[in-house]
């Protein structure tokens, strides 16, 4: 498959198309989120365009509504149901969505048909997966005994299995959010419960490591480097294969009028710039923000009448990873 600098945003007419219905035929009654703040849109005093800036899937583990903002409005949304929590979510290059809901993840279309779906075993939850080519998806199973694994989604056939070394004894809750499978065909993980964010090959042996408290989300960058957030500490850190902190980014240097807290996921965007996501104290705070490499923000969302906490987004304008060419890692 030929590759594009930013082949998702040709899949926006999918979502446009006057044949997408106002609600799928999967799609469940979600609970409203109500907030203490007056319902309004964008601050145009905040900088940056505000929703205009950027095109991109946007999700909330405190909210289950999945949303496609595109010249700054909502320009599509999927309704998952009640319970925890949406914490992942990627198109595909054929336009469908995989998301992650804590006990079940799923892929709709851009017409709103589930076209896949996979529930979790009792006692585990799922935050975190990525997807292989079009036919099959990478995840981390959070469980007593943690495992990777490769599912192809036309056969539901485990077609990769490997148990990731982890304590039994702790919570499962707290083991990760964020896995990703490198351009290397490495995988990264977050552990947050373990302070540490581990590199392994496909067998499971352990490649790198980095101690931190909590590593929320985790993201290997162009240069080699690693993109790390720092849910406990209140940071964005760039950690390179020495473990030296190459660059960093405090919640503490936010100016104090826009305030900041609780960043879960960020992204580096191909500029250098880096979006930070937070839940925004649940209607208090800003949603997002956009910090330049010489950590100037250039860009503020606090948005709480068309949109929920922020836990994560995909920017459909960036390049996709590498896994999204392959039809295996096999």
């Amino acid at each position: 498959m030929e590759k594009n600098k930013a082949p998702l945003m040709e899949l926006l007419p999918l979502f446009l198309a006057e044949n997408v219905p106002a609600r799928g035929p999967e799609e469940e009654d979600i609970d409203e989120l109500t907030y203490e703040l007056p319902e309004t849109g964008c601050d145009p005093a905040l900088p940056g365009e505000g929703l205009a800036r950027h095109t991109m899937l946007y999700v909330g583990e405190n909210d289950n509504r999945i949303r496609l903002i595109h010249d700054g409005k909502i320009a599509w949304s999927y309704d998952t149901g009640k319970g925890w929590e949406l914490d992942d979510i990627a198109m595909l290059l054929n336009g469908n969505v995989l998301f992650t809901h804590m006990y079940w993840c799923a892929e709709v279309t851009p017409d709103k048909k589930r076209v896949w779906y996979y529930k979790v075993p009792e006692g585990a939850e799922i935050h975190s997966m990525q997807p292989i080519g079009l036919d099959r998806v990478i995840l981390y199973l959070s469980a007593k005994q943690p495992k990777i694994m490769i599912i192809n989604k036309k056969t539901n056939e485990v077609e990769y299995e490997r148990n990731v070394p982890y304590d039994p004894e702790m919570n499962v809750h707290g083991q990760s959010r964020r896995m990703r499978l490198t351009d290397d065909n490495t995988i990264l993980i977050g552990f947050m419960d373990l302070h540490k964010v581990v590199e392994y090959d496909l067998e499971l042996n352990e490649i790198w490591s980095y101690e931190t408290e909590r590593p929320w989300s985790v993201e290997r960058l162009a240069n080699g480097n690693t993109l790390i957030t720092e849910e406990a500490l209140g940071k964005v850190i760039e950690v390179n294969k020495q473990g030296e902190i190459v660059w960093e980014f405090s919640h503490s240097e936010i100016p104090a009028e826009y305030g900041f807290m609780g960043s879960q996921g960020c992204t580096r965007l191909s500029n250098g710039n880096t979006i930070l996501c937070s839940m925004g104290d649940n209607g208090k705070l800003p949603q997002m923000i956009e910090v330049t490499p010489d950590k100037k923000v250039v860009w503020v969302v606090e948005d709480w009448k068309n949109l929920g906490p922020c836990t994560w987004v995909q920017l459909l304008t960036e390049p996709v990873a590498a896994s999204y060419y392959k039809e295996n890692i096999l």
